[in-house]
């Protein structure tokens, strides 16, 4: 038994509900990064001057002065932090050291290791932490109300195995009375601990010293190299055990196998390889920045949209080729349309949450969406109406294509129900095109759903037939209905019911056991000439219209009256 139309609906909207549910759950399993907040693609690229993984490394044409006047910019926090990182963008990590404190280290860390330090520091921060130099304090003297002394300023925080580590500002003599800020000493001797913890290792050093320094998008040139040989050698593992279910698949040429084949090859190939290789992209050591793009998990968005696509369709076939079996061709045409609905839906929805993970305001967007939808489907107001009047057609199903039928004054055979409007093809061969909108609205009625056709020609006599002459035909007529082969005997019975104004007249009632109106009308044919045969035997005729006009009586030059004889006019 097919399933309802209806019920094709509810479950496909159940589908789509379930692979959005997916499509917003999955990317929260993928790994992001560690505890640190993390920024957005969109934030990477907008503000890279203020966002500490990759600022600005251009410097202004007309410096500002803030703070005391110094040639490497520590007057305030703010440029003391900026200028590290335009020095280590630039890979001068001997001028990088200069915002380094470099007194009081401990035994194994000394100044000659400035450069050095000054590198890892830059890796360990390029990492971990997402600075925001807007919240860096420009004032000479720092934040006063942070409650740290008054000559330290906090930078930020990053959490490693469990373990937190504060790095800080200070403010520290130059030597020549002057106070100017730095990195704090207590964060430089962190910075070995640190860069054990997070920095590139052993893989990340060989390739970053094989590979010039050039930054893109806050990720160094090496590391976005490693990313494409980590899809490439991901793609490599992936692409044999599917290709191996795909042939197993196909041995067995079935429809249900086909589909299967083709979705591990496709969908499921693709997810398995954006996975695999999202958790080999550590490999990389990857940057706070690098993470952002990631996060924006576009590949994966499109793996999920690319399944729930092929699955809906899968889902959608699957019901289309029940109805078929089930004898409802029709309802196959609602088919099309659902799944470019669902489409639709599962586009947009992987749109929007990749435009989240992006860091755009998605609710803004939803609603600038609503309100454009308003519009649309104000304007597209009549062709809604005319798609629901075809879902109630195809869901009522009063007429069904092919179907003869008829409504108000046309009658004619279904030829098409679109989505938009029903095509009836009259007796005359012309064409009747009503909207949907319409035709679902009118009193249809529908021939080829009877399983017998109704047979009631009127037989009219003259007057002058007898009653021996009325008892014959209506008795003969009664055995000729009964014994036809395409008559149904219990049904058949023919009635002396009416004197007429212009004839005697018998009423005949039998049903015909065709659902074809061609066949019927041969029934008929055969019927009406055998009932003419029996009016002829019985010695009568078939009565015409007919009226008898009678002139009063006229007296006589004797005076009596005298009727004329009457005059008979007839006329069809």
């Amino acid at each position: 038994m097919a399933m309802p139309i209806h019920n094709l609906l509810r479950n496909t909207i159940y589908s789509v509900l379930l692979c959005l549910a997916a499509l917003l759950l999955l990317p929260g399993l993928v790994p992001g990064g560690g505890a640190q907040a993390q920024p957005r693609l969109k934030s990477v690229i907008e503000k890279p001057a203020t966002e500490g993984a990759q600022p600005d490394v251009s410097e202004p044409k007309v410096p500002k002065v803030v703070g005391p006047v110094d040639k490497f910019d520590r007057g305030v926090p703010r440029t003391s932090v900026k200028g590290f990182f335009i020095a280590a963008r630039k890979g001068n990590y001997k001028r990088a050291s200069q915002y380094l404190d470099l007194r009081n280290l401990p035994p194994g860390i000394d100044k000659r290791q400035g450069r050095r330090l000054a590198r890892q520091f830059k890796i360990v921060l390029d990492r971990t932490l997402w600075i925001d130099l807007d919240l860096l304090s420009d004032d000479p003297a720092g934040h006063t109300d942070d409650g740290l002394p008054r000559h330290r300023d906090l930078l930020g925080r990053i959490e490693v195995n469990a373990k937190t580590y504060t790095l800080l500002l200070q403010r520290v003599p130059r030597g020549d009375s002057v106070f100017i800020w730095k990195i704090s000493n207590a964060t430089v001797r962190q910075i070995p601990e640190l860069y054990e913890h997070v920095g590139y290792g052993i893989v990340g050093e060989a390739l970053s010293r094989a590979v010039p320094e050039v930054e893109v998008l806050g990720a160094m040139l090496w590391q976005w190299v490693g990313v494409v040989i980590i899809l490439i050698v991901a793609f490599a593992i992936i692409l044999l055990p599917t290709w191996a279910a795909a042939v197993v698949l196909r041995r067995k040429a079935t429809v249900l196998r086909a589909h299967i084949a083709q979705f591990v090859a496709g969908p499921l190939r693709f997810l398995f390889w954006v996975l695999l290789a999202r958790a080999m992209v550590e490999l990389v050591s990857p940057t706070v920045a690098m993470r952002a793009v990631l996060r924006a998990e576009t590949l994966l968005v499109i793996a999920v949209i690319w399944i729930a696509v092929r699955l809906s369709d899968f889902f959608l076939e699957y019901h289309a080729n029940r109805l078929m079996k089930g004898g409802r061709q029709g309802a196959v045409v609602l088919i099309k349309p659902v799944k470019n609905i669902v489409r639709i839906v599962l586009v947009l929805a992987g749109l929007l949450i990749w435009l989240d993970n992006v860091g755009f305001r998605v609710t803004a967007v939803i609603a600038g969406l609503g309100v454009g939808g308003i519009a649309i489907a104000l304007a597209a107001q009549r062709t809604f109406e005319d798609l629901i009047g075809a879902i109630t057609l195809y869901v009522s199903q009063p007429v069904r294509v092919g179907d003869l039928c008829r409504f108000g004054t046309v009658f004619g055979i279904v030829e098409e129900i679109s989505l938009r409007s029903t095509r009836i093809r009259t007796f005359d061969n012309t064409i009747v095109t009503v909207p949907n909108s319409e035709f679902s609205k009118l009193h249809l009625e529908n021939f080829a759903t009877r399983d017998k056709i109704w047979y009631h020609p009127r037989i009219s006599l003259p007057y002058e037939t007898s009653r021996e002459q009325i008892q014959t035909i209506i008795k003969e007529s009664e055995t000729l209905l009964r014994s036809h082969p395409d008559v149904l005997a219990e049904s058949a019975r023919i009635r002396f019911t009416e004197i007429g104004n212009y004839a005697l007249n018998l009423d005949v009632f039998a049903y015909v056991n065709t659902r074809e109106y061609p066949e019927y009308l041969k029934v008929a044919e055969h019927l009406n000439l055998e009932m003419m045969k029996i009016v002829e035997r019985a010695g009568t005729r078939l009565a015409l219209p007919a009226q008898a006009l009678y002139w009063g009586p006229e007296k006589d030059q004797s005076g009596h009256h005298s009727f004329p004889e009457s005059e008979m006019s007839r006329g069809e």
